[in-house]
């Protein structure tokens, strides 16, 4: 019996798909299947093996709004395309801006709807400031006082957070436990990942969303509805690579939301680009910039999983292709700057 190459092909596919849909996605084997599989990334042991994927799936709390194509669009001359450079971080372009460089943590809370949009925040409030102004958004304040906004720590609409944002406005806080601003943030930091030596607890069960207090803590010396800082315009910026980059380059980071399958977990560095695995959800995260590595190009972006995870807090994700729909459900907006 003569087999064809062809049939040889298919029938090696065939089986390392099987092969990697019995491999436990934290597993040893499942990260070396990943490594062997493509070049562009690479993957490493970020959570602990025992790790129950329920975990990381509580993690992924952008909730899908099927409404997002009819908000405001705002659209960027062709003009400015023109003139875009190759790569682009904005740390290098607003120096003043010290929140460029921060990774939050979203802890044991689906809150990365939250997290990631007062992270853009409050790049933008000192950016449009000039770099003259700092103020630390609270996604405390977001998270459980938004209630047109989903589910707090099980999940909530990026969008609505920044309507809440514009129209209610949002406090300052600080990280947990840093005491800063009117409301810190009330979820405990943990290790997201297996190489902090202990430096955090390990992550626990999804926590409740804790409720709405309209008052700052005891050491704040200003009133809970005088700290709030709004947002002037909100936006969307159409699913298109050059639009989103001219965003960037002239406003500042944006949010964004993308599927995130097995493979993104084990992410270390690396242009990512889907390899293997099923779809566990879809998470909110801060997109900074853009460059390109090894031929790819990539979008530059910050992670809420603490900076022990991938590369320092941060990942690279293929740009250009909507890759994961990470181009898909972009939002941003002006501050209103007092």
């Amino acid at each position: 019996m003569i087999i064809s190459r062809e049939f040889l092909v298919v029938l090696l596919c065939t089986v390392a798909a099987i092969i990697a849909e019995e491999l436990h996605p934290l597993s040893d084997e499942f990260i070396d299947l990943i490594n062997s599989q493509q070049k562009f990334w690479r993957a490493g042991r970020n959570f602990p093996e025992h790790t129950p994927l329920s975990h990381i799936k509580n993690l992924l709390g952008a909730l899908e709004d099927k409404n997002f194509s009819n908000y405001p669009c705002v659209e960027h001359d062709a003009e400015l395309i023109a003139n875009l450079p190759e790569s682009f971080d904005p740390r290098d372009k607003w120096p003043n801006c010290p929140s460029l460089n921060q990774i939050r943590d979203q802890g044991s809370c689906g809150s990365c709807w939250a997290v990631g949009a007062v992270a853009v925040m409050t790049d933008r409030y000192c950016i449009y400031s000039n770099g003259t102004k700092q103020f630390h958004f609270s996604a405390q304040d977001l998270t459980s006082c938004c209630s047109e906004c989903g589910l707090g720590c099980l999940g909530g609409l990026s969008w609505e957070a920044w309507v809440y944002w514009r129209d209610t406005g949002i406090v300052s806080g600080g990280n947990y436990n840093s005491g800063q601003g009117c409301r810190p943030y009330e979820v405990a930091a943990c290790e997201h990942t297996n190489n902090a030596a202990g430096k955090l607890p390990h992550c626990g069960k999804t926590v409740l969303t804790r409720a709405c207090v309209k008052s700052c803590h005891s050491n704040y010396d200003t009133e809970y509805d005088k700290d709030k800082r709004r947002g002037k315009i909100i936006y969307r910026v159409p699913s298109d690579e050059e639009q989103i980059k001219v965003e960037l380059f002239k406003n500042g980071p944006v949010q964004a939301a993308f599927s995130v399958y097995a493979d993104f977990g084990s992410y270390r560095d690396g242009v990512y680009r889907h390899t293997k695995g099923s779809k566990l959800g879809n998470h909110a995260i801060k997109i900074l910039g853009w460059g390109v590595e090894n031929g790819l190009k990539y979008w530059l972006v910050a992670n809420s999983w603490n900076t022990h995870w991938g590369d320092k807090g941060y990942f690279k994700i293929l740009r250009g292709e909507n890759h994961c729909g990470i181009e898909g459900e972009v939002v941003a907006g002006e501050p209103l700057i007092e």
